[in-house]
Formats: C-alpha cells, structure tokens, sequence
C-alpha cells in the first residue's frame, strides 16, 4: 500500500463561481401580461345573463347592451429607464453589490483554507504512513463537504436578500402608482418592456411622471 497522499483521492472545489445578479424588477411583468390578457377579454365580452322562467317556459338569455370602451384608459411606463433612474433601484443594486462581494469573499477564505491544508499534507506525504494518509484523505474530504455546505447556504442567503429587495422595489411601485391613479382614471398601468410588447403610442407614456413621482417619495422617506 503506498504511504502517500493521493491528489487524486482529494477532490478541490471550484469556489469562484460568481453569484449572478438577475433582474429581478422584470419578474412580475410575464404575470401582469397574462393577467392583462384575461380582463382585456372580460371586459370587451361583454356580460351574459341566465333568468330562469317559471316551469314549462325556456330559459332566456340577456346580453349586457353597456359600452365596453365607455371610459376605459391605458399609460405605461419604460421599465429601462425606471431601472436607469430610480434612485432606490440604484440603491438596492449597490446593496446587492455589496452582498455578492462579501459572499464571494468568504468563499475565497474557505477556499484558500482548503489549499493550504492540502498542500500541509502534501508537504507530509513522504513521511506518513497508511494510517494517517487514510486520515488525510479523509480530513480532505470532510473540509470539502463544510464548504459545499457553506456555499449552499451563502447562495440561498443572497437569493432570499435579492428577492426581498426585489419586493421592496416592486411594492414601492405599486403603492405609487395607486396613489398618482387616484385621479388619473387609467384601468391599467404596465411596464413597457422591447420585446413583450411590440408597439406602443407615446402619447401613453408617463415614464418621466413615475420616475419623478418615486424619487420624490423615496427621498422624504
């Protein structure tokens, strides 16, 4: 049996895998687009009515003669330019920043442990016998395992930090926007994103009000 460690019985971790950061303020748009399609087709369907007759006489059916378009207003926003000039989303990414720099630094201490440890061992490799190359080896693997470990932890820390700030910046919105809709009268508000809508009228577009109405709340708070 040979009495030295065996580099290929100690397997090394890959810790320099950065955490990406998504976008995360385009997440909810694919569920407002489904959302906007069904009240689009409920409210230009109309609305039927079932009236039951007495026994012996057929059912009759009524149809809502209201008009559909009576009082019905759509604006947007430009989410790029939201993402561009929202101070809060600034903010946020600097804090996302801030986080992926301190988990990919932790992670570069743990790797850098793991290292130093292995080449300790490999320095002593010529002078252990089975019984301790066994225990080396193992030693290896053990640290191996806690690192994987703290990385899966480090992951889902960051992921839950980026999806609460990612709430925090969509409910900011959406408390914004009921507040300037109050007397504005638009049945919908959504965010233009190239790519999901493939036309749009300007004279839609209340980018520069949203921008400027949110900085505005964000800097008294």
């Amino acid at each position: 049996m040979s009495d030295t460690v065996s580099p290929a019985g100690v397997l090394t971790v890959n810790l320099h895998k950065k955490t990406r950061m998504k976008s995360g303020l385009l997440v909810f748009n694919t569920v407002l687009l489904v959302l906007i399609a069904i009240l689009f087709y409920l409210h230009f369907s109309g609305k039927k009515t079932a009236t039951a007759q007495v026994a012996g006489v057929k059912n009759t059916t009524t149809t809502n003669d209201a008009d559909p378009d009576k009082g019905f207003r759509i604006a947007y926003f430009e989410m790029d330019s939201l993402e561009n000039s929202f101070v809060m989303v600034k903010d946020v990414k600097e804090e996302l920043d801030r986080k992926e720099r301190a988990v990919n630094a932790e992670l570069s201490r743990l790797e850098k442990g793991y290292k130093d440890k292995l080449e300790r061992y490999q320095g002593q490799a010529a002078t252990m016998n089975q019984v301790q190359s066994e225990m080396a080896t193992k030693d290896m693997m053990q640290m191996q395992q806690q690192i994987q470990g703290r990385k899966q932890a480090l992951d889902q820390e960051y992921q839950d930090f980026y999806m609460r700030k990612m709430k925090d910046v969509k409910t900011k919105i959406e408390e914004f926007l009921k507040e300037y809709n109050s007397d504005k009268g638009y049945s919908f508000i959504f965010a233009y994103e190239p790519g999901l809508f493939y036309y749009r009228d300007t004279m839609f577009d209340i980018t520069s009000e949203v921008i400027n109405g949110l900085n505005q709340r964000y800097k008294k708070k």
